[in-house]
């Protein structure tokens, strides 16, 4: 692999984590923000993201979504040169592999490993080009640095720290215990050159008097000739999309406490789940409780079910059937419950999901049973079919809620082409782009939306406008009255300037600036 180190003069610091979610793509949005407040053209970079929560640029691209988050943090446009290469993990041993914001194939691990020195040349190129037109960098790393299995072929911690000449941050979880042995013996794993990019630490959601981790800070340091530069307090309510799914499925199940006029809205979670953070929003609104179920056991009788989107429908598909959850859902429908499906969701809502060229892997609990050729049977709700096709549509998108006439913008991410069936089912346009293409389909509309809906439109629910509409249509038909106009407003950046004020006050700086050489 190619370790030339980048000719860019470009300063840069990098963000990296003892471990998966420690928190490493939030603090690399505050810094973003905080270096933004400060007066410098700053930009985020990671080099390779595996995530299902992807987000589509202005130039039909894609990448991860807390690259986007961070480029809003940086008030710049999300670029595809932030996050250069991207995995969709589609099955437990193979992902798509996105690159500069394209898809190249889907790749089992041995695969990937081969084609890594590939994917680095694309990340050096696209870390030279933005860093040239930016005052500093922010770099974020991946998992931890200290992988043993993967450090001969990293191309996103110390091997791209080293490249960007990027000193390190090493971020802990202090919340899920054991941080100090994971700082210590991160460092313990580091070859010799890699313990000379690490600038210090950072204890990250930390509950509590920050003075009583002073005999630990102090022998952590002494052991490792390390300094911290600073202990973040734990945030609630970021108000922030999740960069993955692990704190996402820790509510999986949880009854929510329910005001008296709450709606009960419930979120499936598929096993190849993506973009999740569709519901985002509806977390924010004050007579809305949002569970996550992905048992049949725990769906109740919700006032609305939502489909989210699959980087594997076909092996989704057979899931809910299996699960008993698509047994359920089916009754709930027919006794008239309101049920919506986002981009995968929308494809199962249909009669049939085909894939003919195996554009989506099926999961292996499917895989003894079904071919990924094979026709799925949907749910059966929509006069719909659904193909996978080798053309992935991606793109900006700014269209009309039909019955509503509310406006709506968000972004494609898809391979299916789905078509009417001419079943004699009467169905209706749901969600129509600027140009007439329908990119949404319903069931006879009772009220002001339909019943059962569905659309390819990601972030359709993110309009406040609309959202309430949706919510208030969903009070009506459970008997109560509509609250008047907009309650929430669903905006991240307030939400990045209140995370920068919070972060500037735990982290030393000063001693930052000094690492920037600034």
């Amino acid at each position: 692999m190619n370790n030339t180190v980048t000719t860019s003069t470009t300063p840069s610091l990098m963000l990296q984590g003892t471990s998966s979610n420690a928190g490493k793509s939030v603090l690399t949005a505050a810094l973003c923000r905080i270096l933004l407040q400060d007066g410098l053209s700053v930009a985020p970079f990671k080099a390779q993201n595996m995530a299902l929560n992807s987000f589509v640029t202005p130039n039909g691209e894609e990448i991860g979504r807390a690259q986007a988050v961070q480029a809003a943090a940086c008030r710049l446009e999300p670029d595809v040169r932030m996050n250069p290469v991207l995995l969709k993990p589609s099955s437990d041993t193979g992902s798509q592999v996105i690159v500069l914001g394209k898809p190249v194939a889907n790749m089992r691990v041995r695969e990937y490993v081969t084609y890594k020195s590939t994917a680095f040349a694309h990340v050096q190129t696209a870390y030279d080009s933005l860093a040239a037109e930016h005052d500093v960098m922010v770099l974020e790393g991946a998992g931890s640095p200290a992988e043993i299995n993967l450090k001969a072929h990293d191309i996103v911690n110390m091997r791209m720290a080293q490249y960007a000449k990027a000193k390190v941050l090493l971020v802990g979880d202090i919340d899920r215990g054991g941080v100090f042995a994971s700082l210590v013996g991160t460092m313990e794993l580091l070859d010799a050159w890699e313990k000379d990019l690490v600038a210090g630490f950072v204890l990250n959601r930390f509950r509590g008097d920050v003075t009583l981790l002073d005999p630990a800070l102090e022998f952590t340091t002494d052991r490792t000739e390390k300094p911290f530069f600073g202990v973040v307090p734990y945030l609630m309510q970021l108000g922030l999309p999740e960069e993955d799914s692990v704190t996402f499925k820790e509510s999986i199940g949880r009854q929510l406490p329910l005001r008296d006029d709450a709606l009960d809205i419930v979120l499936v979670d598929l096993p190849h789940i993506a973009n999740f953070t569709d519901v985002d929003a509806f977390g924010i609104e004050p007579d809305v409780a949002l569970r996550v179920v992905n048992s049949a056991a725990q769906l109740g009788t919700p006032d609305c079910i939502i489909l989210p989107g699959s980087k594997n429908t076909p092996g989704d598909l057979q899931w809910l059937h299996e699960s008993g959850l698509a047994k359920e859902i089916l009754a709930f429908a027919e006794a008239g419950g309101v049920v919506t499906g986002i981009c995968g969701g929308f494809q199962m809502l249909g009669e049939t999901v085909s894939d003919p060229s195996s554009i989506e892997y099926v999961s292996q609990v499917a895989a003894k049973d079904i071919q990924s050729s094979a026709t799925q049977q949907g749910l059966g709700l929509l006069a719909l079919r659904t193909v996978m096709g080798e053309e992935k549509v991606l793109t900006r998108v700014t269209g009309t809620h039909v019955p509503t006439g509310q406006a709506v913008t968000g972004y494609e991410i898809h391979h299916g082409v789905t078509e009417l069936i001419d079943s004699g089912s009467e169905m209706h346009q749901a969600i129509v782009r600027e140009d007439g293409s329908i990119i949404g389909h319903g069931t006879a509309a009772s009220s002001a939306f339909h019943t059962i809906w569905g659309t390819y439109l990601h972030g359709v629910f993110d309009d406040d406008a609309f959202r309430r509409a949706f919510i208030n249509d969903l009070r009506t038909r459970k008997g109560l009255l509509p609250l008047d106009g907009v309650q929430a407003s669903f905006s991240i950046d307030p939400a990045l300037d209140r995370l920068a004020d919070t972060v500037r006050d735990a982290l030393a700086m000063d001693k930052v600036y000094e690492v920037l050489g600034l």
